[in-house]
């Protein structure tokens, strides 16, 4: 297991820390979101552990998803054939899209998940990259 960590480029690793926080935060945000229109609207917004655990489990998805990614940048940024780059790059955004794919089926179709609550946290991964890189200007 340590070897695997140890493959990892430090940037990879970084990028995903920073993408767990804002991901952290957005799902805290979407969670307190939901708490007030629960206050309002009790009957139509619910606050139960189905919110919970969508939005833990959907920011796991969307953390997870980013840090394929990196994985995949780095090999094929260390890969000499460009053809067997893209075709390694196509193949794990299919990958990485058919995951995110069966969460939002099985956000929607599992009675232990709000599905709204399980898919918004797979855009925050998205949201947090652009804000970060305005801050950063």
């Amino acid at each position: 297991m340590s070897s695997f960590w140890n493959d990892i480029q430090p940037a990879v690793k970084k990028e995903t820390k920073k993408v767990a926080v804002c991901t952290a935060i957005g799902v805290a945000l979407m969670w307190i979101v939901f708490a007030v229109l629960h206050g309002i609207m009790p009957g139509k917004v619910p606050l139960d552990y189905t919110v919970l655990l969508g939005g833990i489990c959907g920011g796991f998805i969307a953390v997870l998803n980013f840090f394929l990614m990196g994985l995949t940048v780095q090999k094929v940024a260390a890969a000499s054939d460009e053809d067997l780059a893209r075709s390694k790059m196509k193949a794990s955004y299919s990958q990485r899209m058919m995951l995110q794919m069966l969460w939002v089926v099985a956000a929607i179709v599992a009675p232990c998940f709000q599905f709204a609550a399980g898919i918004i946290p797979l855009l925050f991964p998205g949201i947090g990259i652009k804000i970060t890189g305005i801050k950063n200007r």
